[in-house]
């Protein structure tokens, strides 16, 4: 899916995730917790930034990337409004990072591996960059457990052109993370559009 996309739905993204914000709200929980203080935390597709904001409560330093320069501009905006200054911001494709192996103590992706035709090789890049020591943590959405009542609202973004290509189930989505070999664990966040919040520890 190409950052154009991405471009012209960042007005209105955060308005959509109303729908769905204390599934949110409790999977940016989760994150917050795990980033241990003062920790380096890399988050890829970061989008308008929620995620990299609650590991900022903890961590030493925030990388926020994504590919939507629209997007980062949002996220950006939102940092300085909540005077969180220990966040920096750049455009990144997640398949091809630029840091060393081992760069980060935390590399977060979330809810972007469904929309990803090969997203193995985004997890390859993602495993790389995390610390020895250090965790993946990749909360993603399971289309495929999306409550009916939800479903009309994912009909209304694919007009727009928002195109999956996986609708992974709870199992589905464990399934392919243990295919990748990583060690992972994996646990439901519920809601409308629940999320499926996997946890790699390195």
């Amino acid at each position: 899916m190409s950052a154009t996309f991405w471009d012209h739905c960042a007005g209105v993204y955060d308005l959509a995730e109303i729908f769905n914000r204390g599934t949110l709200k409790e999977a940016e929980r989760r994150v917050r917790e795990l980033v241990p203080q003062w920790s380096s935390v890399l988050e890829c597709a970061g989008g308008t930034g929620e995620f990299s904001l609650a590991a900022a409560e903890r961590a030493g330093a925030v990388m926020c990337t994504d590919l939507s320069p629209v997007m980062l501009s949002r996220a950006e905006k939102k940092a300085r409004r909540r005077k969180k200054d220990n966040i920096s911001f750049s455009l990144r494709d997640l398949t091809a990072l630029p840091e060393a192996n081992g760069t980060y103590d935390i590399v977060i992706a979330a809810n972007v591996l469904h929309l990803l035709p090969q997203p193995e090789y985004a997890i390859r890049e993602l495993w790389r960059v995390t610390a020895p020591g250090g965790a993946l943590i990749l909360p993603t959405y399971l289309q495929g457990e999306a409550n009916p009542l939800f479903r009309p609202l994912l009909t209304l973004w694919q007009r727009f052109g928002f195109r999956p290509y996986w609708k992974f189930t709870l199992g589905s989505y464990r399934a392919f993370l243990s295919k990748q070999g990583l060690p992972v664990q994996v646990s439901r966040v519920v809601g409308p559009l629940p999320i499926g919040f996997a946890v790699c520890q390195k």
